[in-house]
């Protein structure tokens, strides 16, 4: 396994598309929320005290477009390789392919991770600097974003996790689909496709379901510090949610690497 391991990391770190995406991703998620966070004050609340924004759930708002780089970059780890035909060197080198998938799955967890505690710890930085420009100051109930603050460092730990999971879903749908075009499609239907689809939904039972179920909206749900009780489903077990279709994408993947049959 570490063999498999070296040599995956080898591959990631050494492909020129790894680093931009990274840094794309760090630099879209900063980006997107600043705008949010400079954009948002208390003007339309009754007043500034019984306004109930969720600042720490803001200053994270970009991760909703970040993300879509984690994706591309957990995509390409194992559809570019079947694109170029350099898959059979590495299943040849590694007969486990179990082992292969499992070890892809460690070095995009790790890489995604790093990036995402950089992303959150620089949104943490942003919303900081930007939020009392807004009026969210301390007088006004909003205390400067601090990861000593126990819901604020959930959502931004779980933030990192989330990004993580995603990455994850994607490596296992690319393993199972195989192709770029089919994977990237796939994953964000799943991701951006299906709660808009709950929007339209106008039964209040199913709409819930839909929000309680879709892997981003139960996913994202580990930002929320602001009544979290009052969300359609939890912090952790909307992140449970995701880390579900995670597990069966991967297992999907696992399958389909195993028992199908790989061509030049």
């Amino acid at each position: 396994m570490r063999h498999a391991l070296h040599a995956e990391w080898t591959k990631l770190r050494t492909l020129r598309s790894t680093g931009l995406l990274l840094v794309g991703m760090v630099a879209l998620t900063v980006v997107v929320s600043a705008a949010a966070t400079g954009a948002a004050d208390t003007a339309r609340c009754p007043t500034p005290e019984r306004c109930f924004e969720d600042t720490p759930k803001l200053a994270l708002t970009g991760v909703r477009l970040g993300q879509v780089l984690a994706v591309v970059l957990a995509v390409l780890t194992v559809s570019a390789e079947y694109g170029t035909g350099t898959i059979l060197p590495t299943l040849t080198a590694m007969p486990r392919r179990s082992a292969v998938l499992a070890a892809k799955a460690v070095v995009v967890t790790a890489t995604v991770m790093a990036s995402g505690l950089v992303t959150v710890l620089l949104c943490l930085a942003v919303g900081r600097v930007l939020l009392p420009g807004g009026g969210f100051t301390a007088a006004h109930g909003y205390p400067p974003l601090s990861p000593a603050d126990g819901p604020t460092l959930r959502a931004f730990c779980g933030t990192v996790l989330y990004l993580a999971l995603v990455a994850l879903l994607a490596l296992g749908v690319a393993a199972a689909v195989r192709e770029t075009a089919a994977a990237l499609t796939t994953v964000f239907a799943l991701l951006y496709l299906s709660p808009t689809f709950a929007e339209f939904v106008t039964d209040p039972r199913w709409h819930e379901r839909l929000e309680k179920w879709t892997p981003m909206s139960a996913g994202l749900s580990v930002q929320a510090t602001v009544a979290p009780d009052r969300q359609p489903i939890g912090p952790w077990a909307g992140l449970g949610v995701l880390a579900a279709y995670s597990a069966a994408a991967l297992l999907l993947g696992v399958l389909v690497l195993v028992r199908g049959r790989v061509r030049a």
